[in-house]
């Protein structure tokens, strides 16, 4: 997943992982350019995935 396809949908992804995942936040879901791989940290320690995983989630959505 790159940074343009991440910036260009998500908002509509971010409202697709709070519906599967109500534990999540805005702040959890907060993308800052620059920050990319640290929000994505945030959210591989809160829903237990691997990187690989989370990439594979977000992309299906």
């Amino acid at each position: 997943m790159n940074t343009t396809e991440l910036k260009g949908n998500w908002t509509e992804q971010k409202g697709k992982l709070k519906q599967l995942y109500a534990q999540l936040t805005d702040n959890d879901l907060m993308y800052v350019d620059g920050k990319k791989d640290e929000m994505l940290g945030k959210l591989q320690i809160k829903l237990g995935k691997t990187k690989k995983e989370l990439a594979e989630l977000i992309a299906g959505l």
